[in-house]
């Protein structure tokens, strides 16, 4: 770890906080947003909920753990599903079910300690469920970056708008420097939105109607819909926290390294977990898509050498704000489907790869039977779309039904490795066993 420019606790000058605060904002908002465009959900509440999320992450965590939480990509998916089966309010119930889990597993940590989960989830059925996540929205992102919006109505120049972003994204993601190199999502959207307005694709008329100020499309329980918990809701989005709660254990992990501080001791896992999902049942109680903390965020941590959390408090006031300017997301929503569709094609591809390079950096030995087995089976149940339906209320399918039958495989099948459970503990036994033998 270098040496901080400012430390957790440090509080910047107004101007710093404020330049500081906008560069997370811009690191996480092309994700961020992404992810309400691609389920029909409201950008304005993505950002909003984001914000107050992120908030409530850092009181949870005694102000202790500087992250931001950003729409998650995980959900895209059964949120999209729960959508189509019981409208946006079958969704919202889902993501807030999916946040209560989080708050189980904290306090089951809080009692029982760590090592369970990491034997529930090891590299070997996370890295392909994640590689799942990827492929199985592969669809989704060609056709909107080839198709008239809206249609299955091929169209060259709309394509050509996606292929434009897509080569922007990939030259910023390559090629930028510094505070660039952390945002070429979001710069690959400028880029596509320019071009976009040059072959006049773009439609202006709703940033001329909004208003500066307006009230964003919240979608609150018992207002905007009646509360029923379905077996099919829960069989669909509370599987894929399974995927979630071990991308941020690996989140807080890497964030120790970047930080210099140990935050699955001090304060806890249990709490950061607590934070992830209280962010989670937030947005679902006002109609934004679930959250999880953001690798981007982190590498600007990383770049900056900035670990003020009072920084990333700054960032997560200013996404609240952004969400009650009308002509903001009214600008947001004018971004032409292809755009998205361009960015969505890498940052999938991106998502999948993450999954490999988890197998890969585990050295998960697929010479052996048992990992061969587990990984090949979520991967075709996953991307095969592979389904049980005992009723129609009952029904698991896709990715929930590959997380589970892959974290049920690995429990049953002999010879599962047993030092997955140490994986915390090792560094500082090694370091310990190094004093003693110096001593």
């Amino acid at each position: 770890m270098n040496k901080p420019i400012l430390d957790i606790k440090d509080v910047p000058s107004p101007f710093q906080w404020f330049t500081l605060s906008l560069q997370h904002l811009f690191a996480m908002f092309g994700a961020t947003i992404l992810v309400p465009y691609l389920v029909g959900l409201s950008p304005a509440i993505a950002l909003i909920s984001s914000g107050l999320g992120t908030i409530a992450f850092l009181i949870i965590t005694k102000f202790q753990v500087p992250a931001y939480l950003g729409s998650s990509f995980a959900f895209i998916a059964p949120v999209i599903a729960a959508k189509a089966g019981g409208g946006p309010g079958a969704a919202m119930i889902g993501t807030f079910l999916a946040g209560l889990v989080y708050g189980i597993v904290a306090l089951t940590i809080k009692k029982a300690g760590y090592r369970w989960i990491m034997r529930l989830l090891p590299p070997v059925v996370v890295g392909p469920v994640i590689i799942v996540i990827g492929l199985s929205l592969a669809g989704t992102a060609v056709s909107m970056a080839m198709n008239v919006p809206g249609t299955t109505e091929y169209s060259l120049i709309h394509f050509s708008a996606a292929l434009v972003t897509l080569a922007a994204t990939i030259v910023f993601s390559i090629y930028g420097k510094g505070m660039f190199s952390m945002v070429p999502i979001l710069a690959g959207i400028i880029v596509g939105y320019l071009y976009s307005m040059a072959i006049g694709i773009v439609d202006f008329s709703g940033v001329k109607k909004a208003d500066i100020f307006e009230m964003p499309d919240f979608i609150f329980p018992f207002v905007h819909y009646n509360v029923s918990i379905s077996w099919e809701i829960v069989m669909l989005m509370v599987p894929v926290a399974i995927v979630t709660l071990s991308e941020h254990i690996g989140h807080q992990l890497v964030l120790s390294k970047v930080v210099g501080r140990d935050y699955i001791k001090e304060p806890g896992l249990h709490r950061s977990i607590m934070g992830d999902g209280m962010a989670t049942m937030i947005s679902g109680l006002i109609g934004g898509p679930p959250k999880t903390t953001y690798g981007e965020n982190i590498g600007v941590l990383a770049i900056t050498r900035v670990y003020s959390v009072y920084v990333l408090l700054g960032a997560a006031i200013i996404a609240t704000v952004f969400g009650f300017i009308g002509k903001i997301t009214a600008l947001i929503s004018s971004i032409p489907t292809p755009v998205m569709g361009g960015v969505s094609i890498l940052l999938f591809g991106i998502i999948a790869s993450s999954g490999l390079r988890m197998l890969v950096d585990s050295k998960i030995d697929f010479g052996n039977t048992r990992n061969l087995v587990v990984s090949s089976v979520i991967l075709v149940i996953g991307i095969g779309g592979a389904f049980i339906k005992l009723n129609e209320n009952f029904e698991i399918h896709g990715m929930a039904l590959a997380a589970l039958i892959g974290v049920i495989l690995n429990l049953v099948l002999p010879g599962r490795p047993e030092l997955e459970e140490d994986m915390f503990e090792m560094e500082e036994e090694k370091k310990t066993e190094k004093k003693n033998d110096v001593a």
